[in-house]
């Protein structure tokens, strides 16, 4: 049996008993699964899914991350020494989405073109390798949104074992935490694709431009953020509270992002948003 002491992250602090119940969940319906790959983005849902495979399952569990141009070059290689220091088999793989003209136009179900390239790779994988099961970070927060990656997910048969086993987001933090996961507190991300309006073409030089300009605000100091990218304007969105430091360094942000290739450079005056591209769909708002 796999000994998970072994694992080097400390625990603290203490769950609450109903998030403890849902942990003990987890690791029995990844037991159930008896062998699984995980898409392993870096972000603090699939972390936890990866890190607790592990845990329960050793050897028995793969972590893939997809190192294509629209994961961040930073959380490709948080990735990789996550699962170093975790003693987590772990493999990076190149998806192609960005070669199928189906994503780049970027429609409004562009995350199924990339899911579906995903686990397709992560489904050839199993059977290959003799893996049972294929395995997401989704957790219950995330079934009510706008997720059309959830439909590749079901066609490839792929298991979401947070939200089959009612982790919140909140629990899934806090589990996290108790871990001593050091990406518990990560702010929300998504993938670099999600910063472009839809209707306007995904290219590789789209990606690379809005990860700089992201980069750069980083290096500032912001952590919640996202540039969006509205080809020649970039409209920057970070929690209200953080405007004071954006305006504090405006004038360095805008000559950076127009070295990028930004004409006009904008504060969101309502603040950071999750999803904030999808409230240009129809019904809501």
């Amino acid at each position: 049996m796999f000994d998970s002491a072994t694992l080097q992250a400390p625990q603290s602090p203490t769950l609450a008993e109903e998030v403890a119940a849902k942990y003990v969940a987890l690791q029995e319906h990844l037991r159930t699964l008896g062998s699984t790959v995980t898409g392993f983005s870096g972000g603090v849902d699939s972390s936890l899914v990866a890190y607790v495979a592990h845990q329960t399952l050793g050897e028995k569990a793969l972590a893939v991350t997809s190192g294509s141009e629209s994961l961040t070059r930073s959380d490709l290689g948080l990735t990789e020494r996550l699962a170093v220091e975790w003693g987590m088999a772990h493999r990076t793989i190149r998806t192609r989405e960005v070669d199928n003209p189906n994503y780049r136009a970027n429609p409004v179900n562009r995350c199924y073109y990339c899911k579906t390239t995903l686990y397709a790779e992560l489904a050839r994988i199993a059977q290959e390798e003799g893996y049972a099961a294929i395995c997401s970070g989704t957790n219950a927060d995330d079934l009510g949104d706008h997720r059309p990656g959830l439909q590749a997910a079901s066609e490839h048969g792929a298991h979401h074992p947070l939200a089959e086993c009612g982790f919140s987001k909140a629990d899934v933090r806090a589990l996290a935490a108790h871990l001593g996961l050091e990406t518990a507190d990560k702010p929300q991300a998504a993938c670099l694709s999600s910063r472009v309006p839809y209707g306007i073409h995904i290219t590789v030089p789209v990606l690379s431009q809005i990860e700089q300009a992201e980069q750069f605000l980083r290096e500032l100091g912001l952590t919640q953020l996202r540039v969006r990218h509205h080809v020649d304007l970039a409209r920057i969105e970070v929690p209200p509270e953080a405007f004071d430091t954006v305006l504090a360094h405006r004038e360095r942000i805008e000559a950076r992002l127009r070295e990028l290739g930004y004409r006009f450079v904008t504060l969101d005056l309502k603040g950071f948003r999750s999803g904030s591209m999808n409230e240009a769909l129809p019904g809501n708002g």
